[in-house]
Parts: structure tokens; sequence; C-alpha cells
């Protein structure tokens, strides 16, 4: 293995944290890590959307500009 192959890896290492951190983040919110019981059609996408703008408004008041 040489060096430009560790500097990738740690690159994408590097993105992977970031990506399960967030990922963490969303599922604070039970209905996205629970099971999802409603069979009606675009609940579940919607329940994620919801999840998800909900961590990006946290993320907004936890660091203000």
């Amino acid at each position: 293995m040489d060096f430009a192959d560790k500097w990738l890896n740690r690159i994408i290492a590097g993105a992977r944290v970031l990506v399960e951190n967030i990922i963490a983040g969303v599922k604070r919110c039970r209905i996205v890590k629970d099971v999802f019981r409603n069979t009606k059609e675009g609940f579940s996408d919607l329940a994620m959307e919801i999840a998800c703008a909900l961590h990006n408004l946290r993320m907004d008041c936890r660091h203000p500009i």
C-alpha cells in the first residue's frame, strides 16, 4: 500500500464518519429507528423527510452564523 492509497483511504474514512454521524442525528427521532407500521403510501418517506428536516433545523440553531 503506497502513500496515495493511504491518503485516499483516509479521505474516504473521514467522509464515512461524517455521514454516520448525520445518520445517527436523524435517528434521534424514534419514528425513524423503530419499525414503521403505517402502511399508507408515502408515509415512511414523509417521516424520513421530516426527521431530516428536524435534524437540519437542530444543526442550524446549534451553530448560528
